[in-house]
């Protein structure tokens, strides 16, 4: 029996499978607890080391996945680089929660509520729990959600309209990086020469290039609808 249920835990992730929505539920619940925690009980010194001690939990525990798969596993620089959006976000957010830039918060609300809620509802796991790659997938998707969603209802940071715009300029900047990298290493970095093999919104998109097209011409839109609640929020503040 437990063979078999190993055998089942170990296939790839589906789509509203418990190994799908159980990590959600239990980021939601740790999200609500945390955030209703540090509003209650901690001072703004306290606020900070809290979240920082999060941010920095996601992108150790990233690191350690790259240098296990360098060290016991065929680790490929084509495919297995931290460059895909969520996964440099993971590496990267630390810097965020230690220096608390306004100027990051901008672009990083829309990076990473655009970018990981894909990634949530239409996971690419290819080995299911309990594999490494498991629990960094969950990790870094929802561990970033943790943060931003903290900033926003612990330190009120908000987004402008301006944001929209710094924002998707600021990925056009990785996307052109991404190019690069991808022209030197033969590899599919942000897929930007093929589609990721699991469902994906992309499907829906076309072929290549048709897809990375659609895709940017619905950035924006996807951007100003993440921007809508914070926009109706302060007109409510308003009137």
């Amino acid at each position: 029996m437990f063979i078999k249920l190993l055998s089942i835990a170990l296939t790839s992730v589906t789509i509203g499978s418990l190994q799908h929505i159980l990590p959600i539920l239990v980021a939601i619940g740790f999200t609500v607890l945390l955030i209703k925690y540090s509003n209650r009980n901690l001072n703004d010194k306290q606020k900070f080391r809290v979240i920082h001690f999060v941010a920095c939990f996601v992108s150790l525990f990233i690191i350690s996945f790259h240098l296990y798969r360098i060290g016991f596993d065929n680790y490929n620089f084509r495919t297995d680089l931290p460059l895909y959006l969520c996964s440099l976000m993971a590496l990267i957010i630390p810097v965020f929660t230690y220096y608390r830039k306004y100027w990051m918060f901008e672009i990083l609300v829309f990076w990473i509520i655009g970018g990981t809620i894909q990634g949530v509802i239409t996971p690419d796991i290819a080995v299911g729990f309990p594999s490494f790659d498991y629990f960094r997938y969950w990790v870094v998707h929802l561990g970033l959600l943790v943060v931003i969603f903290y900033f926003i209802f612990v330190f009120k940071m908000k987004p402008t309209l301006k944001s929209v715009f710094k924002s998707f300029l600021a990925l056009q900047v990785y996307v052109a990086v991404m190019m690069i990298i991808n022209y030197f290493l033969d590899a599919n970095y942000f897929y930007l020469n093929e589609k990721p093999k699991s469902a994906s919104l992309l499907d829906y998109f076309g072929e290549w290039p048709y897809y990375i097209v659609v895709g940017q011409l619905i950035i924006i839109p996807l951007f100003l609808l993440i921007y809508l609640p914070f926009s109706v929020s302060e007109r409510m503040k308003i009137t």
